[in-house]
């Protein structure tokens, strides 16, 4: 049963990804339908067909290189080195179409990209998208005290309010007033950071760090070691456990550590952690049990499995997303985030300082990935249909870049023509075609090798060991 689930989602995340694909080539398709244009081919994916089938003239295809689409135009700039050639092309000349005719074509595949966010945006302003603690606090949960933010004096329970001179109102992306993002995209050597502690306003200077990586790893980004606050809400007990012989049962909330408030389950995870080089000592949690609180003392124990693992007290997760609820954006609010979000990551990826680099970007097999995920989670269909808004809003705007085998390089050309009275030539027009062509397939091949990378690290530390402890005697 586990494995048809896994199947199921993998085929409807498959099956979303062709819809987002196909209707952004139906504009395409229909736009050149009514301008009367000649069409060889509709596809989804590129590279050579693993599957055809011609209907009235037009051969319809599924291509091998799952990356995106296209629909043949021979009398628009064509793209035979990803495109492929079909059998029965037109071998005599075809009539010359207008420029604004092209620039309708080319417009209308980003224009039904912006339509299906729009649709999926209706859809989330009714059904509603899920929200957290960290979507709209800035609250610190946890805070690494050998790390930036530690040294430069933050705590847990401190709100920020400025970080690098600039106000943040969210701790994660795809914010660009989020904690995370100002961290990532501030350029100077030391960052500023403005909190609130006890009702009074603070500043601190912290020296980012940036996590040593392998040639094959994406370079990491500026990070202060600080995450959001989270209730420390027990998921899972393991028999035999100190947690288990304490009483402690799922839903139990963890509210204090020896008398101090936590912020954050990373407070016993981090102290679990240190215990690789200590002899662990008698630890006092507050427990918060329905309307009732009180305190049981644990004493850590390695458990008989596994044999390499530190002491431990037997609390195997812990629930997240516990102060989810539901907010209802309107649809323009969804495309105006959507657009700030990719005109930020365009902005801060085209700065002259700073870290992020095409290397930061991602890809189809980002985007199955993440789509997997929202699938698997709680609310997953409220998940996707909000990341649907942000990835048709993303799709369309890059595709009105003004580089070749993008639409908006198309229209650039039609724009060129339009001026100079006649086409490009056609011996430039396939070099150009045929020289971005072959970057952009390296460029997918490069932006997969690293999301590609990230999932499978991500995986096998992801991999769950049991965690068995011994029978008490």
């Amino acid at each position: 049963m586990t494995l048809l689930h896994y199947i199921f989602i993998a085929l409807e995340v498959v099956l979303l990804f062709n819809l987002l694909i196909g209707v952004h080539e139906l504009g395409h398709f229909l736009a050149a339908k009514w301008r009367g244009l000649r069409v060889d081919r509709f596809a989804i994916w590129f590279g050579k067909p693993i599957w055809k089938k011609k209907i009235n003239g037009v051969e319809y295809a599924l291509g091998w290189i799952p990356a995106g689409g296209y629909v043949a135009l021979p009398q628009m700039a064509t793209m035979e080195a990803i495109e492929g050639k079909p059998e029965d092309a037109a071998t005599a000349p075809l009539p010359n179409v207008s420029p604004l005719d092209k620039i309708i074509v080319a417009f209308a595949g980003p224009l039904f990209s912006f339509a299906l966010a729009l649709f999926f945006a209706v859809i989330v302003w009714g059904v509603g998208k899920p929200t957290n603690g960290a979507d709209t606090s800035t609250t610190v949960g946890w805070v690494d005290p050998s790390g930036p933010a530690g040294k430069a004096g933050l705590r847990p329970g401190d709100t920020l309010l400025e970080i690098d001179g600039q106000p943040v109102h969210h701790f994660s992306p795809p914010a660009q007033d989020s904690v995370t993002w100002r961290v990532i995209t501030s350029t100077g050597t030391n960052i500023a950071i403005k909190y609130r502690r006890d009702g009074r306003d603070a500043l601190a200077t912290a020296v980012p760090y940036h996590r040593t990586t392998q040639w094959y790893e994406r370079k990491a980004l500026r990070q202060i070691l600080v995450s959001p606050e989270m209730r420390a809400v027990v998921y899972g007990i393991a028999s035999n456990s100190p947690a288990a012989r304490a009483g402690l049962t799922n839903g139990d909330e963890i509210v204090a550590l020896n008398g101090q408030k936590i912020f954050s389950p990373l407070a016993l995870l981090t102290l679990e952690e240190s215990w690789s080089n200590t002899v662990p000592q008698p630890v006092t949690l507050t427990v918060r049990r329905d309307a009732k609180e009180f305190d049981r003392t644990l004493l850590a124990v390695k458990p008989a499995q596994p044999t390499n693992s530190n002491p431990l007290l037997g609390i195997l997760g812990w629930q997240g997303d516990t102060n989810s609820t539901l907010v209802h954006p309107s649809p323009l609010e969804q495309i105006r985030e959507s657009v700030t979000q990719i005109t930020g990551t365009i902005g801060a990826l085209f700065a002259h300082k700073g870290d992020i680099g095409v290397q930061q970007l991602g890809g189809a097999v980002m985007i199955g990935r993440v789509y997997y995920s929202l699938f698997q989670s709680e609310d997953g269909y409220r998940r996707v249909l909000w990341f649907s808004v942000i990835l048709n809003v993303n799709l369309a705007l890059l595709n009105l870049l003004p580089l070749p085998v993008l639409d908006g390089g198309h229209i650039t050309l039609a724009l060129i023509e339009a001026v100079r009275r006649r086409p490009v030539s056609a011996r430039i027009l396939n070099s150009l075609q045929t020289g971005f062509a072959v970057l952009l397939i390296g460029f997918m091949i490069y932006i997969a090798f690293f999301d590609t990378g990230d999932w499978l690290r991500s995986a096998r530390n992801n991999r769950e060991q049991a965690i068995i402890f011994a029978p008490h005697n």
